[in-house]
């Protein structure tokens, strides 16, 4: 979700992408929902492990931001040109059990932290 936000909230001054130490092989549906539901375009998002960004081929990053409320337990590649490293824990919402209503308010609170986060982001890097 966070790279749909800042896509479109960056209004083309950012590319973003997201990855994961252990993609799913799918988007989550229930993440799809949410972001077509807050009037975002969904079509050619895919489920990607992080190595897809390693390597001399790899895009270079400014700013990688881990999202996830486990990921600072995890080791992270080295990322090529040493960019400024941030975490932001917020619980994984596909990581909830629980009944539909569940579901959807996990994935509500994720989007609105990661929207907010983001706005907070773009206020600082773009008024420097």
């Amino acid at each position: 979700m966070a790279e749909v936000i800042l896509n479109s909230l960056g209004e083309g001054r950012f590319e973003s992408y997201s990855a994961g130490s252990y993609p799913a092989g799918e988007v989550n549906p229930a993440a799809l929902t949410k972001l077509r539901d807050a009037g975002h375009e969904t079509n050619g998002l895919r489920s990607k492990s992080w190595h897809e960004f390693e390597g001399p081929d790899a895009p270079v990053f400014n700013t990688v931001i881990t999202v996830c409320d486990n990921a600072a337990r995890e080791s992270c590649p080295a990322w090529i040109g040493r960019p400024v490293s941030m975490h932001w824990g917020i619980p994984d919402p596909a990581a909830i059990e629980g009944s539909d209503d569940e579901i959807r308010q996990a994935f509500d609170n994720a989007y609105n932290e990661l929207k907010e986060r983001i706005a907070v982001f773009l206020d600082v890097t773009m008024n420097d």
